[in-house]
């Protein structure tokens, strides 16, 4: 009895003692963050080793599809960005555009970095729009200015946010995921998004290329390759 009792303290010593590092390691990680919540600083913090799990364990999904005429086209749309402005998509014209559905407490969190890096390195010839919305176990409860304002402070963000909105399918649903969702109106996909950080890639000429799932880093290999 006395042997097995040591051997639990040794253990919850142990777990103590890594508990007490990986809370040093979260906070050293993080000492530029603003206005964060713990689980905000875990999630960024553990991000790096989150994406490389997806890769080893296979859990990517993408679908593309060329050359299909959207039966409605995508300059028509417009979006209510989170200050109020309305921003047309008839001004994207010659440009790709990247829609992604967003959240501040998710896991791909941190892939709001990877966004900013990418807006600022192809900005030329690309159009990043992030799409808030608490679809997903609720990990977006913010209002629109606590959402700019976490992005702004944190990650920099400097490309248009939407205001929160639904991107699934349903009642309320935001009328640009409509479309994206729909092949009755961009002509092909019908897939919508499966988690917080879902992209999809419209062309120069308004013409849905391809979804991806979170798992795809917006500054990984494949995805830059698929914007050239």
């Amino acid at each position: 009895m006395g042997d097995k009792m040591r051997k639990l303290k040794r253990f919850l010593f142990v777990i103590l003692l890594l508990a007490g590092l990986f809370a040093i390691w979260v906070e050293v990680a993080n000492r530029n963050s603003k206005n964060m919540t713990y689980r905000q600083k875990i999630l960024k913090t553990i991000y790096p080793a989150f994406m490389w799990l997806n890769r080893v364990t296979g859990k990517r999904q993408s679908t593309m599809q060329q050359d299909k005429i959207p039966p409605m086209s995508f300059y028509d749309l417009r979006v209510t960005l989170n200050n109020g402005k309305e921003l047309s998509f008839a001004d994207f014209k010659g440009k790709k555009v990247l829609l992604v559905n967003t959240a501040s407490n998710c896991g791909y969190t941190n892939q709001y970095t990877d966004l900013q890096k990418l807006y600022e390195q192809e900005k030329q010839g690309l159009v990043i729009i992030g799409f808030p919305a608490n679809d997903f176990l609720e990990q977006e409860k913010g209002s629109d200015d606590q959402i700019a304002e976490f992005c702004k402070l944190n990650y920099g963000v400097s490309f248009p946010l939407a205001k929160k909105s639904i991107v699934i399918k349903g009642s309320g649903q935001n009328a640009v995921y409509q479309w994206l969702t729909d092949p009755a109106k961009n002509g092909w996909n019908d897939k919508q998004p499966e988690w917080n950080f879902s992209k999809y890639l419209v062309d120069e000429n308004g013409l849905l290329k391809g979804y991806y799932s979170p798992s795809y880093s917006p500054m990984g290999k494949e995805f830059l390759e698929a914007l050239k």
